[in-house]
């Protein structure tokens, strides 16, 4: 497999999509271009309308979307967008490209993102032999794993956001029957996503008789970050501790001995109020397999793009990642 230069990466969310173009195996990324996913019919209209700000048109697009693929078409989770490669490809008068699902792609993009791009929780342990695991909380929650073999890295896609979930010691059982359903059910994705943070904020007031003040993530955020002492703060540093628990539950599932990155857009803009040894004890309490899950290291994306440098990096190498290009690549 080979993609025909230059090369557009696209990551394409609910909300936002951002676009880049590598212009030969070699070049470095532009600089990425940010749109609003809501502003377009479907990805052939929001690349056609950024073409005057690249460089150059590109002959190949690589884009990953938060959604299942089925069949060669991905249907954004959040947003009305069907994305079809070969309609894309038509529109677009391109040679090629490549569909992947959004955390397919962060999890390819590991091996590629540098250490200034990430924020180390807790101490400095070596990853070990063994697969990486990306978890990202955002509009939703994604979770996937990477795995090398024979010098080729393949990424490992899953649901585990709509695992069930439960509490697992005193504090959590207190605000369990007060936690928002979603779907009739409280799963990964209903506590860690970004709804999941207001949840847990308003859940823990209703425990203890208290009327919450807010409804809104955003609001809830405002309000942590204004004061640190404040019951929203409150609430954020015990959403922190569960996600810690549920990345330790996912690096266990995974035996992820190659480190738990973590990503998504709503941890970088509250990790002024994460307490690291806190984090790490929920992420370590695994009895029996705490030795495991202490021997694993964590660590915290900061960069906003940094999926876009995972895409381009599978056109300049097509060879070195164990995707179904058959079935994925357009023409």
């Amino acid at each position: 497999m080979t993609f025909a230069f230059p090369v557009l990466v696209a990551d394409v969310g609910g909300t936002n999509a951002r676009f880049s173009l590598k212009a030969t195996p070699e070049a470095e990324l532009s600089a990425p271009v940010h749109v609003r996913t809501g502003d377009y019919a479907g990805l052939a209209e929001a690349i056609e309308a950024i073409l005057p700000k690249l460089a150059a048109r590109p002959s190949s697009v690589i884009a990953c979307g938060a959604g299942p693929i089925v069949d060669g078409r991905l249907k954004l989770s959040n947003a009305s967008w069907w994305i079809d490669g070969r309609e894309t490809a038509q529109k677009l008068r391109l040679d090629g490209g490549l569909l992947l699902n959004d955390f397919e792609a962060q999890a390819l993009s590991l091996p590629v993102i540098p250490d200034a791009w990430t924020r180390r929780i807790g101490p400095a342990l070596p990853p070990g032999a063994g697969p990486r695991l990306i978890l990202g909380p955002g509009t939703g929650l994604g979770v996937a794993a990477l795995i090398e073999a024979g010098g080729r890295h393949t990424p490992v896609s899953s649901e585990f956001c709509h695992m069930g979930f439960g509490p697992s010691n005193e504090e959590e059982w207190a605000i369990w029957p007060h936690l928002e359903r979603a779907h009739g059910r409280i799963t990964t994705e209903s506590v860690t996503n970004g709804a999941g943070l207001a949840r847990v904020y308003r859940a823990r007031l209703l425990a203890k008789g208290v009327e919450p003040e807010f409804d809104d993530p955003a609001a809830v955020t405002a309000a942590a970050l204004a004061d640190s002492k404040s019951e929203a703060a409150e609430g954020v540093r015990l959403y922190w501790r569960i996600v810690g628990r549920l990345a330790g539950d996912a690096a266990i599932a995974f035996v992820a001995r190659g480190g738990v990155t973590l990503a998504g857009g709503v941890l970088p803009r509250i990790v002024d109020l994460l307490d690291e040894a806190a984090f790490r004890a929920a992420f370590e309490d695994k009895a029996p397999v705490d030795a495991l899950a202490r021997a694993i290291p964590t660590r915290l994306i900061t960069h906003a793009d940094s999926v876009l440098a995972g895409m381009a990096a599978i056109a300049a190498a097509p060879q070195s990642y164990a995707v179904d290009y058959e079935e994925r690549a357009w023409t």
